[in-house]
């Protein structure tokens, strides 16, 4: 009787690679480490994204771009160092072409279309809640732009040959520099600390002083100062 022909055992089949994380990568900017964890369990909980680092100021924010490598920045704007635009001007600087969401608790009639002009390519006030931001952040990931349509309706307006957007808001009229010295102003701050705190010397500043009242029909510094604190106390409390 003929043994029976040995047969090889089958080999086990190799573990297949486990899949690269398809979803999009976020880099959350916020100096409140709630607000950052708050983002970040919401983000976390979608299929299609997630956040992959976190920063709490705009020096930090750059300094994590290359081990981060982030799909979108979703970035506050007010923040120690750099001015929001400031820090959205120098991203693109050294990244260009990096979509930003900028997420504010800021009236968007005020500071949006200056962060558009900066380069962001959205602006979500904080009170639009978890789902109005995912939406902005799947859009803004999709190559669109994102903005209320409140606001949206009124540049389609000014776009239209309706009535000038920025005729009811006089500070509207303040280049980026100006406007963040006008809001250092609001915050207490004399000439000299403005000088430090944005690295120019303080006759650069006067000279923004200067051009910042002419722009706003103010008289003097002390009612400057007056209606810059008015202001910034009016924009916490937005």
């Amino acid at each position: 009787m003929k043994a029976s022909k040995k047969t090889d055992a089958p080999k086990p089949a190799a573990a297949a690679p486990a899949p690269a994380d398809a979803r999009r990568r976020i880099l959350v900017v916020d100096d409140h480490p709630f607000m950052r964890a708050g983002l970040a369990q919401l983000i976390d909980r979608q299929p299609d994204m997630f956040v992959a680092g976190e920063a709490g100021n705009p020096a930090e924010a750059l300094q994590a771009m290359p081990r981060v490598q982030p799909d979108l920045v979703l970035s506050d704007i007010t923040m120690p160092g750099r001015s929001g635009a400031e820090f959205i001007k120098d991203l693109h600087a050294l990244h260009p072409g990096m979509p930003v969401l900028v997420i504010s608790m800021h009236d968007e009639m005020v500071y949006a279309e200056r962060m558009l002009r900066a380069g962001a390519r959205g602006y979500i006030m904080k009170e639009a809640g978890g789902e109005a931001l995912l939406g902005a952040l799947r859009q803004v990931l999709r190559g669109e732009i994102y903005v209320s349509p409140r606001l949206s309706a009124r540049i389609l307006e000014g776009l239209s040959g309706g009535r000038p957007r920025q005729s009811n808001s006089p500070i509207a009229k303040l280049t980026d520099r100006e406007f963040e010295i006008f809001q250092l102003i609001g915050q207490g701050k004399g000439t000299h600390d403005i000088a430090a705190h944005l690295g120019l010397s303080t006759k650069t500043v006067d000279v923004h002083r200067a051009n910042i009242k002419g722009k706003l029909g103010i008289a003097d510094g002390t009612a400057l100062v007056r209606h810059a604190v008015r202001w910034v106390e009016t924009q916490g409390s937005a």
